[in-house]
């Protein structure tokens, strides 16, 4: 069975023209995921490797669509080929069943995990820039009410909540929780 894998990194990308590929390659099934490719906590990814068997080829349209470093490329198309699934990648003309595809498979990666790096560098560039001109403050702090906090930071000591409840209670992630409870005291 041909499975086509298709990504766009955000809610807001259009996935048509990944679709369309799929299309014209003769995909019978397709898994999309609207995530960052920087890792693969995906969930139509998990449901795509556990679905595929055996004699199947897992299609996409680029490297970049199923992973952005090499490390997570090799490991993913390790896995398939465990499996004896195929992998092929449409934009680079990569076919895992040549040892020259696997080379190839090898180079791209590397390049798609240069590829997103350079992406955070600008970023990181960026940011200081609008930061020096005074054009970028970060996030605004997270408003919360110290007694609340005080309270369900007592709660979570004493053992009566995990720290898990504690941060789902004030609405934190588990940074922003542990560095106001390490400035607090708490």
């Amino acid at each position: 069975m041909k499975v086509g894998y298709i990504r766009c990194s955000t809610e807001e990308q259009n996935e048509a023209r990944q679709v369309r590929m799929m299309e014209e390659y003769g995909t019978e099934k397709n898994y999309t995921d609207k995530a960052s490719g920087k890792n693969t906590d995906r969930p139509e990814f998990h449901k795509m490797m556990a679905f595929v068997r055996s004699g199947d080829t897992v299609i996409v349209e680029s490297i970049s669509r199923i992973a952005r470093n090499t490390r997570d490329l090799l490991a993913i198309v390790a896995e398939l080929t465990g499996k004896g699934v195929e992998f092929v990648s449409i934009k680079e003309s990569i076919d895992t069943t040549t040892p020259q595809g696997r080379f190839m498979l090898t180079v791209f990666g590397a390049l798609a995990e240069l590829e997103r790096e350079n992406i955070l560098e600008r970023q990181r560039e960026g940011i200081a820039i609008a930061k020096e001109q005074g054009k970028y403050r970060g996030r605004k702090p997270q408003d919360v009410d110290p007694e609340k906090l005080r309270e369900v930071c007592a709660r979570w000591r004493a053992g009566d909540i995990t720290a898990t409840a504690a941060m789902k209670e004030l609405g934190m992630k588990p940074n922003t929780f542990y560095r106001r409870v390490k400035a607090t005291g708490l």
